[in-house]
């Protein structure tokens, strides 16, 4: 982060003339158009040629609305797409096109808009975020300094993004995270760290009923594991450790010789993340004979509250009655916000039910949101 009394870039974090810009409307029609063509090319994470021909559409759509040429950055995991308006960079615009649902959901889910609302797989997570962002970025005259980064693995890790995240927030010094807005349509002030941690068992298989002795159970040690897996939580500062996938054994009448424990965790601050990355480390079996081997990380690093206070001042003078809320989920503004880049995020739809069948993006909310990220991005170019 800027030093203390500074925003970004090191200029004054007070702006007292921001104001919401508004010289040019945006369409909501046209909008709802560019949304309806990003959700009806599937994307699941890890689906690799699905990822390309959603790539292509999205570069397509950026390109459309603001000109220039979306480059297409590959990776393991499917391509990523990167945009620039030129000139010295100052912001970078993040977001990503993979989701969370497997091909076929469209048929079963088509995008409808009904009440108010759209709806089909990814409308606000966040593949509407996307589509308010590109044309907020239009009613701008001028566009240098601006990048826009679409991953394609957010929700599953991030493992091949996060080089070029993180380059290319550094480079710009400021960026606007296109997640879903919390709760009410506030903004995303804070995020938990977050991480999977898997434990494997081994044991050894014997007869369950002739010489149940002489194996070694995976499954009772898996149990004594989850117990003390559990107990590493501290609500209290925000540490949430949640034993979620568990599996053990072959046939009911062979003593399990194998078992894991998948382990979902959440923690507010750097010393908790050392203290549960040391706990999981240490884990010790409780059967004799029994071996127990621990991969994983608290792979999100926190996104803390000051991370995005600059920013927030600034989205505040644009909206004066924006909310912002600390919240559990991780993103990939947690590894801005841990380079020191000031960040911020739920700025996408406005919306919920986020990875579930009811997912639902607000149409009203909009025009605003679009106008939400050009007023963001015109108060740090002019600061």
């Amino acid at each position: 982060m800027a030093g203390a009394g500074k925003g970004v870039r090191g200029v004054p974090a007070t702006l007292c003339d921001v104001t919401m810009h508004k010289t040019v409307d945006v369409s909501v029609d046209a909008m709802l158009d560019d949304l309806r063509t990003l959700v009806e090319v599937e994307s699941p994470s890890r689906d690799v040629d699905a990822l390309a021909a959603s790539a292509k559409v999205v570069a397509s759509v950026i390109e459309s609305r603001l000109g220039g040429e979306a480059v297409l950055v590959e990776s393991e995991a499917g391509p990523h797409v990167h945009w620039t308006g030129g000139g010295e960079p100052r912001v970078l615009i993040l977001g990503h096109h993979d989701t969370v649902f497997p091909l076929g959901t469209l048929e079963r889910r088509p995008f409808r808009t009904e009440d108010g609302h759209a709806t089909g797989p990814g409308v606000f997570d966040m593949l509407g975020g996307l589509v308010q962002a590109f044309h907020g970025l239009a009613t701008l005259e001028d566009l240098s300094g601006v990048e826009i980064l679409v991953t394609a693995d957010e929700e599953v890790g991030s493992r091949s993004s996060r080089a070029l995240i993180e380059e290319r927030a550094l480079a710009c010094g400021a960026a606007l995270v296109l997640e879903g807005a919390a709760d009410g349509g506030g903004l995303k002030t804070g995020r938990k760290g977050c991480g999977t941690f898997q434990v494997s068992i081994a044991g050894r298989a014997s007869h369950a009923g002739l010489e149940p002795a002489a194996g070694v159970n995976a499954l009772v040690e898996a149990a004594h594991q989850v117990l003390d897996i559990a107990a590493l939580a501290r609500p209290a500062v925000g540490t949430t450790v949640t034993p979620t996938v568990a599996s053990a054994g072959t046939l009911d009448n062979v003593v399990p010789a194998e078992a894991t424990v998948v382990v979902d965790v959440r923690v507010e601050s750097s010393a908790e993340r050392e203290r549960v990355e040391a706990a999981f480390a240490a884990l010790a079996p409780h059967l004799d004979e029994a071996r127990i081997t621990v991969e994983g990380a608290i792979s999100r690093p926190p996104m803390p509250e000051s991370a995005s206070a600059e920013l927030f001042a600034v989205a505040r003078q644009l909206l004066p009655d924006l909310e912002g809320k600390a919240v559990g989920g991780g993103s990939d503004g947690n590894f801005t916000a841990a380079l020191g880049v000031p960040t911020l995020d739920g700025l996408g739809a406005v919306g919920g039910g986020a990875h579930a069948d009811h997912e639902y993006l607000v149409i009203d909310a909009m025009a605003e949101r679009a106008h939400l990220v050009a007023g963001l991005v015109n108060a740090i170019r002019n600061a």
